[in-house]
């Protein structure tokens, strides 16, 4: 019997594994960080045992609350996702499963690998709408990937669409997937039409860094880039300093940045409350998106989600207010659940990639509903 994690995402400590019955684990923290609640690792030579697997040290995890109610990910062949038993008691999570094979995974969340990412963004830019920028490199040396979709016209309304600031959260990638591929769907009438009048920067990673070492928050150096906005560091959080340079040489209209939360079994957005100056006509538009998204996809809902910001109290660290307060502009966080939706659950795969995947898609159905408001 083996566990290893020494691959992409791949993120556990191993304590003592002797016997199957008690394997004891826990998980490394981002460096130079105290996060920590990623985890991704492969059990081998296990097959028809019954498996306790038990990660301590929980409690200090970046989001405790996360754990309750939760259900680990396994998968045989790192494509098919599923849930297995999970038990969160005194600080131990603890995963109870009998492999079927001699190689399984198991995760915090279903990952978006690396090699996945780059053959995205490389069958995206073959396409007669798309074209592949590079807008700099990471701490690691690795390029910042940028999608332009459509005519990248002045007098056309500028769509950003970001994610995985926050490594960890690898359902805000599936769901960029889910997008794209709609989005550079020639038989798709919508998406033609909002071509017609809008073009699209998407950055489907802009923490790469983060997602191979296997963190959950942080860049290589330790950053939390989504604090970062307002005067990001060139050295230190390379991809905000290059993706917010980026913005501003392009102009921006709309913005959507895409995150998964621990804790909230539900998928809602976060808005910009508490900005200076507070345009509220860009606020309405921003909960009419919703509304009009939880129409699209009832695993979308309006009524759960953060506690709104007190006027002038906003942080402009983060990306969704900075975005609205200097642009002017229509800004949001998109969240989705580590866990499953209470209101629509489905068991078996809980929130998924599938289902990440699917709401891209009905993003598109929202924003054709304000495109005219932009």
């Amino acid at each position: 019997m083996k566990i290893s994690s020494n691959f992409d995402s791949g993120n556990i400590n191993i304590i003592e594994a002797k016997v199957p019955a008690n394997i004891r684990l826990s998980i490394n923290k981002d460096n130079n960080s105290d996060f920590y609640q990623w985890f991704h690792f492969r059990l081998t030579g296990a097959k028809g045992q019954l498996c306790a697997l038990n990660i301590e040290g929980c409690d200090g995890a970046a989001y405790p609350a996360g754990w309750e109610d939760y259900q680990a990910v396994a998968s045989y062949d790192h494509e098919n996702w599923f849930r297995v038993s999970t038990v969160y008691k005194h600080g131990t999570l603890t995963i109870q499963h009998v492999p079927e094979t001699d190689s399984v995974y198991y995760a915090y969340f279903a990952p978006y690998s690396y090699d996945r990412h780059q053959e995205l963004v490389s069958s995206a830019a073959t396409h007669e709408r798309a074209r592949l920028e590079v807008i700099g490199e990471t701490c690691d040396g690795r390029d910042l990937d940028l999608l332009t979709i459509g005519e990248d016209d002045k007098d056309k309304k500028k769509i950003w669409i970001i994610a995985r600031q926050h490594p960890g959260e690898s359902m805000a990638e599936w769901l960029v997937e889910g997008l794209l591929s709609r989005l550079l769907d020639n038989d798709d009438a919508l998406s033609r039409e909002l071509l017609n009048e809008c073009v699209f920067h998407i950055m489907p990673n802009v923490n790469p860094d983060g997602s191979i070492r296997g963190h959950l928050r942080c860049n290589a150096k330790g950053q939390n880039l989504n604090r970062d906005w307002d005067d990001p560091d060139r050295l230190l959080s390379p991809e905000i300093f290059y993706l917010r340079g980026k913005m501003d040489e392009k102009g921006l209209d709309f913005c959507l940045d895409v995150h998964g939360d621990e804790a909230l079994p539900y998928n809602f957005i976060a808005c910009f409350e508490g900005i200076p100056d507070l345009n509220q006509y860009n606020l309405d538009t921003a909960y009419m998106f919703g509304r009009e998204l939880e129409k699209a996809n009832p695993d979308f809902q309006n009524e759960k989600g953060y506690a709104k910001s007190a006027p002038g109290k906003g942080n402009l660290g983060m990306s969704t207010n900075q975005i609205a307060h200097r642009f002017d502009a229509v800004s949001m966080t998109l969240e989705m659940p580590f866990k499953d939706t209470v209101d629509t659950p489905y068991p078996e795969t809980g929130w998924s990639p599938e289902r990440s995947m699917k709401l891209g898609y009905s993003c598109l159905d929202a924003l054709a509903a304000v495109v005219d408001r932009l």
